[in-house]
């Protein structure tokens, strides 16, 4: 099997040395995206994302919670990722991997940094404020799954339904509103093998890339990034790979209006 693998991984790095790939896309061109949002109907809002075979679910939940100590007028948002043994043999079951809690991160950071959602809204009451939970459910994996779960969290973020709050308490079943979000936020992941960069890599490019560099941008500025894997990027890399995320995570946002 290991054999086979080595073979996988050469052949792959031998097509990207040429600028080509396995499944005959362009060095900057995503697999067919699909959203489909509003696919739980529990949920204050959900959405699922595919990019190829990789498939993404995202929910999103409220609830009353104490605030930070240092930050007692804030409201709570918390990210959460599940890599299921029904998505890959890759994933098991257990306490969160470093896989999971990496991808958790990278979503809620783009969020965070961006200031998607005014927290402060989320104030109730003296020690009681509104925790929005985003919980990202990994259903299939080939590859990316930081662009799915990014693109899958923010299609159900703007479809989010605000609870109705009464006497410190959320009505269940009740709404006052959508919520509102100041940014949308999309992230663009590239794969590099030797000199070559490329969008989207799938899960055999993956498994053969020497490092992988996401970008979180809005539709004026980068606001996150997160580097993975051994090898390096040099500064014009990482200027030329962020001009290309801004104009790629524009193609991104259209596809949630």
């Amino acid at each position: 099997m290991e054999s086979l693998n080595e073979i996988k991984r050469d052949t792959l790095a031998g097509l990207l040395a040429e600028g080509r790939r396995a499944d005959g896309r362009g060095m900057y061109d995503y697999r067919p995206i699909k959203l489909q949002p509003g696919c739980l109907q529990n949920a204050e809002g959900s959405a699922i994302c595919s990019i190829g075979r990789s498939q993404v679910m995202a929910g999103i939940k409220f609830d009353i919670a104490k605030p930070f100590p240092d930050r007692p007028t804030e409201g709570v948002l918390s990210t959460s990722a599940e890599l299921s043994p029904i998505a890959s043999h890759m994933f098991e079951t257990g306490p969160p991997s470093d896989e999971s809690i990496e991808l958790a991160r990278v979503v809620d950071r783009g969020i965070r940094s961006a200031s998607t959602i005014d927290l402060n809204s989320f104030f109730i009451e003296e020690d009681k404020v509104l925790a929005l939970y985003i919980d990202i459910s990994i259903l299939d994996h080939d590859g990316n799954l930081i662009d799915a779960s990014a693109l899958a969290a923010m299609s159900a973020l703007t479809r989010t339904r605000m609870p109705k709050i009464e006497n410190g308490k959320i009505i269940r079943g009740e709404f006052t509103g959508t919520l509102p979000l100041k940014e949308k936020v999309v992230t663009t992941t590239f794969g590099k093998q030797g000199s070559r960069a490329f969008f989207d890599p799938s899960l055999d490019e993956e498994r053969g890339m020497d490092c992988r560099l996401t970008i979180a941008t809005t539709d004026k500025h980068i606001c996150a990034g997160q580097k993975g894997g051994w090898g390096a990027m040099s500064e014009k890399d990482l200027m030329e790979l962020a001009d290309i995320s801004m104009k790629k995570g524009n193609e991104l946002r259209s596809l949630l209006q």
